[in-house]
């Protein structure tokens, strides 16, 4: 895709010559300054590989359900895991091949040639990346498309497996891929989006050195997604720890990490016991999964402490409502409560966090917990950006009509956390903010986007969630797939399968797939890698908290 043309501050084109894909992109690429286009990679390897890697997940799984009740040594599975690559990887391609002439089949037929036409999508997570590789599938039929995404940060993050990187079982770095490799025909620019005008259709972008530039469009994708809602509890921004990002999943660990080895030189019980307490505000999936998976990062590194006992370390789970993990089934939900109780993990039901510092959190029925630890996991806000926008909204969120195009706008588009999508399934209800309907709504921004520009009536979004997972530590885990139910050890293998499977990019699910081997012999890392704070977590994190999360 082509560079779209830049515009400085004062009205100067700072426009490139467009970069056609096929044997002329790299020579183009260098006159204009962008780097070549990246060759395609080879079907035939990336077959086998893909093939390789379901045979070991095959094997995985075998292993650790149907093998061990059959007593099989553990010499016995090697073969089994030769036999399962080889197979895997001799029928890998032709079903990669059959996938794909699949695909082809369903791209839509090719519209007349246009003009130029500049596409901005603003926010590099789940929705803004779909929109961007559904447009590239579709750039052989509209050669006309010129598309840049602009993000804060240069990668794409696979926010599922966020709290395995804080629980230290997987590598930051694992979990993820870099957006030009995501989107290798698609114009990258890394930024802060500044200020949006539709009235003369210009996003104003700060980039990394701090110039400021003006990108022009003719259709623009919002997709900010959204930024933890602490709604100005009284020191809650300043004391509590997020969620949202790699640098909060590393900082998270370090803190925990830092709360053991001050507890472990501690000799005052009363102030070793404020150490060890980690309090987790929301029972939603986010909360449930955090506390599960501290309560795992704390008690499988204590043989490192020793002046810190087992029963010590505290871990209490604060939700508004009556039960935990409301979107789930009343079956799973009171299964997950039992799980975390027998665990140890105490509920505070009913009740919420009204305040917190940096020795203790305040709850709304008068209970003060002397803790050193907040993790904040009850609920977002989107992205503050949106407010500066002359658009409707709702709590926050952008109205879109049942196509994802902003009411009251012919030329913007919404989806993700950032968006009221209305479900029309269940009466126009909002859809769920998840990672699944994000990528499924960005490729109907895509495709219907281009049906706009071809004068095609946009369609109506329809989308019915695959289902819930939630791992609760310790090989154990609640899903609910399509009205089937799971829990314990079989929906713990499929949490993992499903998400390995998700995980953009054959290297990166290699990588992990390592990572939890490593985790069956070895202990986990105790490092502290980016140091920790004294005085409680980064104080930067109302700044954090009100920027836009493009």
């Amino acid at each position: 895709m082509a560079r779209p043309e830049l515009v400085t501050p004062n009205g100067a084109s700072m426009g490139t010559r467009a970069v056609r894909t096929g044997r002329h992109a790299g020579r183009e690429g260098r006159i204009t300054g962008d780097p070549p286009l990246p060759p395609p990679s080879d079907p035939l390897a990336s077959g086998v590989i893909e093939g390789m890697l379901v045979g070991v997940l095959a094997w995985a799984v075998l292993s650790l359900t149907l093998l061990p009740a059959l007593d099989a040594t553990a010499s016995s599975l090697f073969p089994v895991l030769l036999v399962s690559l080889c197979a895997s990887g001799t029928v890998g391609p032709g079903l990669q091949a059959a996938l794909r002439q699949r695909h082809q089949r369903r791209l839509p037929a090719g519209a007349a040639p246009l003009g130029r036409r500049r596409v901005v999508i603003v926010g590099g997570g789940f929705g803004g990346v779909s929109v961007a590789r559904r447009l590239e599938q579709l750039l052989p039929r509209m050669p006309g498309l010129d598309v840049t995404l602009v993000s804060r940060s240069n990668y794409l993050l696979f926010t599922p497996m966020l709290m395995e990187v804080a629980a230290g079982t997987v590598g930051s770095g694992h979990v993820s891929v870099p957006l030009r490799a995501a989107c290798p025909r698609t114009r990258f620019r890394q930024a802060e989006v500044d200020s949006i005008d539709p009235a003369v259709r210009l996003v104003h972008v700060r980039g990394v050195g701090g110039a400021l530039e003006s990108l022009p469009y003719d259709h623009l994708v919002l997709a900010l997604g959204a930024v933890p809602n602490v709604c100005d509890l009284p020191g809650v921004a300043d004391n509590a720890l997020t969620l949202k990002t790699l640098e909060d999943a590393r900082r998270l660990r370090d803190h925990v990490i830092g709360r053991l080895e001050q507890a472990d030189l501690e000799a005052d019980p009363r102030e070793r016991r404020r150490w060890l307490t980690f309090v987790v505000a929301g029972g939603g999936f986010a909360g449930t999964e955090a506390v599960a998976g501290v309560f795992d990062l704390v008690h499988s590194v204590l043989s490192y402490f020793p002046n810190v006992r087992r029963a010590e370390p505290r871990f209490v789970l604060v939700h508004s409502r009556e039960r935990i993990l409301p979107e789930l089934g009343g079956r799973l939900a009171r299964y997950a409560h039992r799980r975390l109780q027998d665990r140890g993990i105490q509920l505070r039901l009913g009740v919420t966090v009204v305040g917190a510092s940096q020795r203790e959190v305040r709850l709304s029925d008068g209970e003060v917990l002397p803790a050193r630890t907040l993790i904040w996991a009850a609920g977002t806000r989107p992205s503050p950006l949106l407010g500066a926008l002359p658009l409707a909204r709702q709590a926050g969120a952008v109205l879109v009509d049942p196509t994802l195009r902003v009411r009251g706008s012919s030329d913007m588009w919404a989806l993700g956390d950032c968006a009221r999508v209305p479900d029309v399934e269940r009466g126009g209800a909002p859809q769920p903010p998840t990672a699944q309907h994000a990528e499924r709504q960005g490729k109907a921004v895509a495709e219907n986007l281009v049906a706009a520009m071809t004068g095609k009536a946009p369609q109506v979004f329809r989308y019915r969630g695959l289902g819930f997972l939630v791992p609760l530590g310790h090989q154990s885990a609640a899903a609910e797939v399509r009205g089937m139910r799971f829990s314990g050890l079989p929906a713990w293998l499929l949490w993992r399968a499903v998400y390995l499977w998700k995980l953009p990019g054959l290297e990166k699910r290699l990588r992990v797939l390592l990572d939890w081997t490593i985790e069956l012999f070895f202990p986990r890392d105790i490092a502290l890698t980016a140091g920790e704070r004294r005085g409680g977590p980064d104080p930067s994190a109302r700044r954090r908290a009100r920027q836009p999360a493009a």
